[in-house]
């Protein structure tokens, strides 16, 4: 056999082998998240992005964090490393911490569907994120209460907020707050939304808003995560989506102090780093 032939059958041997160990691996990924729904909460520093992903394999981001790249970055430890696609990207509300990253994720990644609402900002962060939508071709979906999202059979998203259109409101009062439920086990991510749109989930929705896990609104800020919502809600676990040292000062004193009295443990992204939980719809186990 002369050199030339050697090679070639080296590089056949090589391709045979790196797409084996592509099923391979593929194969090992499938089994690891069998009947486990996964739900990560991203150090992307200060803002907020949420990796879900089902048991089937359908992947879900919501929000984006800020311009910096920490997003990419993140979902790259997250997502196996060959997937280069999301079923679901929802945008909270427009502001640049929730959507400054997720025009890179767009550009990046093949996205199917894309959840907003009707509340828009005139900042570069929201304008770049518009463009990307447009130029990735995604599905645009106007997000209202009651509509839901099946990411596997038992795994449901439904949106609980808003109810109506909000174009034109304060982007906060605008966020779209969504709970996931699996089995026993259920999220509620509540964007930036203060304390009005609280009270009136809870006046809605009561005792159904229990959860296992609480996304704390607007990073911890006094703002949100009244007594009223944080007692309807009652959570196993509050994670706090924050950077280290931030200039807001989030975590706010008044929401740790009012954790610690109604023995709420909370877990922040700026000291723990990505805080993932995984579930089979009976346990929750925190990573």
């Amino acid at each position: 056999m002369n050199d030339l032939s050697r090679r070639n059958t080296q590089y056949v041997v090589l391709s045979v082998f790196i797409i084996v160990n592509i099923f391979i691996w593929s194969a090992v990924a499938r089994a690891d998240r069998h009947g486990v729904l996964t739900v990560a909460f991203l150090n992307v520093g200060q803002g907020d992005a949420i990796y879900i992903e089902a048991p089937n394999g359908n992947q879900m981001l919501v929000d984006g964090g800020p311009p910096s790249g920490a997003v990419l970055r993140e979902l790259g430890r997250a997502m196996p490393f060959w997937d280069r696609s999301l079923d679901v990207v929802l945008a909270t509300h427009p502001d640049q911490d929730h959507v400054g990253g997720l025009p890179s994720v767009l550009a990046r990644m093949r996205i199917d569907n894309v959840i907003t609402s009707e509340n828009t900002s005139d900042t570069g962060a929201y304008e770049a994120f518009e463009k990307a939508i447009a130029e990735e071709g995604s599905r645009s979906i106007l997000a209202r209460a009651g509509e839901k999202i099946i990411l596997d059979e038992g795994v449901v998203f439904e949106i609980l907020f808003p109810n109506m259109n909000t174009a034109g409101w304060e982007t906060n009062t605008a966020s779209i707050v969504a709970r996931l439920s699996y089995g026993d086990q259920s999220f509620i991510f509540t964007g930036d939304s203060p304390h009005s749109v609280e009270k009136y989930l809870v006046g809605k929705n009561g005792g159904a808003l229990h959860s296992s896990v609480l996304k704390l609104g607007h990073h911890g800020s006094r703002t949100s995560s009244s007594k009223l919502f944080l007692s309807a809600v009652d959570p196993e676990y509050a994670v706090v989506s924050a950077g280290k040292d931030n200039k807001y000062g989030h975590p706010h004193k008044e929401v740790t102090d009012l954790l610690a009295e109604i023995k709420i443990p909370s877990i922040s992204t700026a000291e723990q780093g990505r805080v993932i939980f995984k579930t089979d719809g009976e346990s929750l186990r925190l990573k």
